[in-house]
């Protein structure tokens, strides 16, 4: 049984997530979040903790955004863009169990405040800005790095967020250059 309590965006989402690991969920009802919603998240981080895996869409990083905002300390576990597609359609729902299993194993927590030990000019070097491939190479070491994919000041913020070192960082970057991405 996972402890913390798990935020998804709906019933779909909570069936994925039963069906990978024993565990609560709270479903956000989709980006309308309301007061009530919010309260039980906070009662949740209160109680047991809470862990954010909503879909790796424009929707589900504002959801994420949104709770996050509002309940402080949450933290995040993020399924690959590829892991949770079928069929043109993405979402937690469509993700394996494995896939589930593997983003709450890799959980990051904020840490809101912390200075990053990456610097903008660490991304520039790295090509995941200013960068005609830059996209594709914040998509491949976000997934990496487990941190989910983000433009550029949204991967810097979340690279500060979620402490990456400078080793995880160069190492998830030689790994997407030894794949040519």
């Amino acid at each position: 049984m996972i402890k913390e309590v798990i935020v998804v965006e709906g019933r779909d989402d909570t069936v994925a997530v039963k069906r990978a690991v024993e565990a609560d969920t709270i479903e956000t009802g989709g980006s309308a979040i309301g007061p009530a919603v919010i309260r039980r998240v906070q009662l949740a981080m209160e109680r047991r903790g809470v862990i954010i895996l909503t879909d790796p869409d424009f929707a589900g990083e504002r959801i994420r955004k949104i709770v996050a905002q509002k309940v402080p300390g949450c933290k995040h576990a993020f399924i690959p863009e590829a892991d949770a597609t079928r069929k043109g359609d993405i979402g937690v729902e469509n993700a394996s169990p494995e896939a589930i299993r593997h983003a709450l194993a890799h959980v990051h927590t904020e840490m809101p405040g912390k200075e990053s030990m990456i610097d903008w000019q660490d991304l520039i070097e790295a090509g995941l800005i200013v960068h005609q491939n830059a996209a594709a190479r914040r998509m491949a070491m976000g997934n990496l790095l487990g941190i989910g994919y983000g433009n550029g000041k949204q991967f810097y913020n979340r690279l500060r967020m979620f402490q990456i070192s400078p080793e995880e960082f160069v190492n998830a970057l030689a790994q997407i250059e030894n794949e040519g991405t």
